[in-house]
């Protein structure tokens, strides 16, 4: 008898899993949007940065608490002699006392004067020198060379000539810092004007712009943002300007103010005009970036 051997059987292939959601026989595959799936990831990722940064805002204020918290315990044990530096206390109290007396009111009025009248003057002079060079290629080739033969030369070196041009008046003071103020104004202006983008001026010129919307509709808002960096260096160097001049032959001013208090040793009086240069120097720095921010806001 023939014995039947059932021939092997086939090894079995495991079925692939099938996809969650299949189309329909031709029906098209739908698309999935990378890229707001990116912008969205994007966003998130800037919002937990941000809630990151503000909950470590104490962190900011930590170190400079700490340092008048140990200068102040440093006055007062004696580590920190009175003769080098007062502590925080008694410069705050001669602070109130400046104040109650008027002696600060009236020398920050005056020197508030002095640095809008040289801030005016030089930056008027600046702006209409950099527009000149920034769009015209003859004016470049004739006014930048010597502008920036007289931007080399350290303008506060230049106070014994203006003393003996301009007398020891309010002249000599209010020039050193339109001196000062020119030169980073007409450089952020003349830039800018040179990197307008010719495009725009060519869709300007396509859509039918008249100048005046030319002016206001591309070229300002392209420019804006430099020459407000411009404004903020100038300012900046405004009131350095300023501490140099008022304490050459000043009778008033926060200058005089800190000069006068040199002769008599008074160093606590010397920090609270320094205090008030700085303060100034951040409000009105403050000031033109709310106002950049506005002017960018009301071009977009």
């Amino acid at each position: 008898m023939t014995t039947i051997v059932p021939p092997p059987a086939a090894p079995t292939v495991p079925a692939r899993p099938a996809p969650a959601t299949r189309p329909r026989d031709g029906a098209p595959v739908p698309d999935v949007d990378h890229t707001s799936v990116t912008t969205a990831q994007e966003g998130a990722g800037e919002g937990r940065r941000r809630r990151a940064r503000g909950s470590l805002w104490w962190l900011r204020w930590l170190s400079p608490v700490a340092l008048v918290v140990i200068w102040q315990i440093a006055g007062a044990t004696g580590i920190l002699p009175e003769r080098i530096l007062p502590a925080p206390q008694l410069i705050a109290e001669s602070g109130i006392k400046l104040i109650a007396s008027g002696e600060l009111v009236d020398a920050l009025a005056v020197s508030s004067v002095r640095v809008v009248q040289g801030f005016v003057l030089g930056g008027a002079i600046g702006l209409v020198l950099g527009v000149i060079v920034g769009t015209s290629r003859y004016a470049d080739a004739i006014l930048d060379p010597p502008l920036q033969m007289l931007r080399a030369l350290p303008h506060l070196g230049l106070i014994p000539l203006f003393i003996l041009w301009f007398g020891i008046g309010e002249a000599p003071k209010v020039l050193l810092i339109a001196l000062g103020v020119v030169f980073p104004i007409y450089l952020n202006t003349a830039s800018a004007l040179r990197q307008v983008d010719p495009k725009l001026r060519d869709m300007a010129t396509v859509f039918g712009f008249t100048r005046r919307q030319r002016l206001t509709e591309v070229i300002l808002p392209s420019i804006a943002p430099q020459v407000l960096v411009g404004v903020r260096q100038s300012l900046a160097i405004a009131w350095l300007t300023l501490i140099v001049a008022e304490q050459l032959n000043a009778s008033t001013g926060l200058g005089y103010l800190i000069m006068n208090a040199r002769d008599y040793f008074q160093i606590d009086v010397i920090i609270v005009g320094l205090v008030v240069y700085a303060l100034l120097g951040i409000l009105t720095d403050a000031a033109v970036r709310v106002a950049e921010a506005r002017a960018l806001s009301h071009y977009r």
